[in-house]
């Protein structure tokens, strides 16, 4: 029977559903009290079926933990994750071997606003770098629902787009950007601002 390993080599970055006790030693506090709080409705979850297993989403344990003042950094790998939703490959290969060869971060990719908030659910981006002109949605409804999640509230928003004047850039960032940069960019400047939204 194989052990389980102790708390402080675990990874929980991956995980995306927690028992009552892997939630006791994410928040450093007893199973009871997860229990108590997951049976007052403090803590949301649902039950196995047919069982009286609790299970906690890895959105309801961030939740909960931000509501109490519990820090999350034991939820995340270190690295910073980047999500880059382009619907011209080249561009995606030049993020990708831009930043995606740095060990500091873990970059994904997509084409279509829909993969964007697939993905977003998922992979938890601590930036998005977006496109304004997907096939399916422009990039500014990407962002709007992005920004109506509470879960993603410190998700930043690079904007990237060559087709828009001002009134559009604008548009953009009432909608929830952060930055916006003009295709064809320089590569350096792309990084710096990277790195200065990812330390904000």
């Amino acid at each position: 029977m194989s052990r389980e390993l102790p708390p402080r080599t675990r990874d929980w970055s991956d995980k995306k559903i927690f028992t009552t006790g892997e939630a006791a030693e994410v928040c450093k506090v007893s199973q009871q009290t997860i229990i108590r709080c997951f049976d007052s409705g403090r803590l949301g979850g649902f039950r196995v079926p047919g069982s009286k297993f609790r299970r906690i989403p890895r959105a309801e344990l961030i939740k909960f933990m931000r509501a109490n003042e519990i820090p999350t950094e034991i939820l995340e790998t270190g690295k910073k994750r980047i999500l880059v939703v382009d619907d011209d490959p080249q561009i995606l290969e030049l993020f990708e071997d831009l930043l995606g060869t740095e060990d500091r971060f873990e970059v994904k990719t997509c084409s279509t606003g829909y993969d964007a908030g697939m993905l977003t659910a998922s992979f938890r981006p601590h930036l998005m770098i977006l496109d304004y002109m997907l096939p399916d949605v422009n990039g500014n409804l990407v962002c709007r629902r992005l920004r109506e999640k509470t879960d993603h509230a410190e998700t930043k928003v690079l904007f990237v787009s060559g087709v828009v004047n001002q009134s559009e850039i604008d548009e953009l960032l009432a909608s929830g950007g952060d930055e916006f940069i003009r295709k064809p960019f320089d590569v350096e400047k792309l990084r710096e601002r990277v790195d200065a939204l990812l330390e904000a």
